[in-house]
């Protein structure tokens, strides 16, 4: 099979870049969608039952579509995949599902038009194209920290990825281990059927400042400047601190937003902090399971062949371009990993693209 242009993930930042795709004039045939979920939603159709709409801050509007019906009770899975495949409709988007994308190969040149092709192995299949738009964003690779003892734990651990209710834990004592938005998130929602203790690596930052166009340009900023420098990159979330919204202020009044340091080792019933820790810690902690909270990585395994990473274990970009491989755009990467900046990194990948390859 052929295609122009290859996108990878069907989430925001690549629907977005199809939206874009059709705009600049490629029909369905010449660009398709990879898409490895069962239906429409990206990751949003993964989150957990409770996460309704209200509690999220990061719902925006896909490009040409106005934003999703806005109930604040409604269950954010529900509205966003329903909104996902409403725009896929909309659009004549050629997504394929499901499909997963092995690896991205560089074949060489073709002759006679001279271009240097790009495979696309798939449990379905193989493509072969002259660009792939990347936009797989992390859902897939959940970051598990490596504790000592974590092995001997005899309770339950469990990703943010896996929860699905807090009614699961009910009488339970349960710890939950990251300083961000889910961490928080889960926090207020088991504390309401358990008992909870949080803990982090680094004091929580919360802010009551509002997010606003000048702070969300400040932190796709910072983030951008590690990806230039080829250096792993840091999530946009974590560059704009917690907000203080009402709930959360009530968490913290109520004591159930209270951080521990991280302890220094996992035992079979629980955990063990190093003596000094500050703020004081116990010696030893007996819980029921333990929630990492810890983030995700980007998921880009599948373009291991093409060796894009340096020595620091980032990959430099330009924007969204491959510095070392224009044909490789990365959208959901670096200052495009939410989707603060994922429906322009769609647009601007595009126009590279068309200035790369004459579409």
């Amino acid at each position: 099979m052929r295609a122009r242009v290859v996108v990878v993930g069907a989430g925001q930042a690549g629907l977005a870049a199809a939206h874009h795709l059709r705009r600049a004039g490629l029909a369905p045939g010449d660009f398709v969608v990879l898409d490895d979920a069962p239906g429409a939603g990206g990751a949003w159709q993964h989150r957990w039952d409770s996460l309704t709409v209200g509690q999220t801050h990061s719902i925006q509007e896909l490009p040409g579509m106005g934003p999703p019906p806005a109930d604040p009770h409604a269950r954010a899975s529900v509205v966003m995949s329903t909104y996902f495949a409403d725009y896929e409709r909309a659009f004549d988007l050629p997504v394929h599902r499901p499909v997963r994308v092995q690896a991205v190969r560089d074949v060489g040149v073709e002759a006679p038009a001279g271009r240097r092709l790009l495979r696309v192995e798939t449990d379905r299949g193989e493509w072969l194209t002259e660009a792939v738009i990347n936009a797989t964003g992390t859902w897939q690779k959940p970051f598990w920290p490596v504790y000592p003892g974590q092995s001997t734990f005899g309770g339950r651990q469990l990703h943010t990825r896996d929860f699905t209710s807090a009614r699961e834990f009910r009488g339970r004592h349960v710890l939950v281990v990251g300083g961000g938005t889910s961490a928080v998130q889960l926090m207020l929602q088991i504390a309401e059927v358990a008992r909870t203790t949080w803990v982090t690596r680094r004091p929580p930052e919360f802010t009551d400042a509002e997010f606003d166009a000048e702070a969300r340009r400040a932190a796709v900023a910072a983030v951008d400047a590690r990806i230039r420098a080829g250096l792993p990159p840091q999530s946009v979330v974590a560059a704009t601190r917690l907000p203080l919204t009402p709930e959360y202020r009530r968490g913290i009044a109520s004591g159930v937003l209270t951080r521990l340091p991280m302890f220094a080792r996992i035992v079979p019933g629980g955990v063990v902090w190093a003596p000094g820790d500050v703020p004081p810690a116990p010696e030893y902690l007996a819980v029921d399971a333990i929630v990492w909270a810890t983030g995700f990585r980007p998921s880009l395994d599948h373009l291991a062949p093409l060796r894009l990473r340096t020595r620091g274990g980032g990959i430099v970009m330009d924007g969204p371009e491959v510095v070392a491989d224009p044909r490789i755009q990365l959208i959901g990467y670096g200052p495009s990993a939410s989707i603060i900046g994922a429906n322009r990194a769609g647009r601007v990948a595009v126009r590279n693209l068309r200035r790369l390859l004459g579409f």
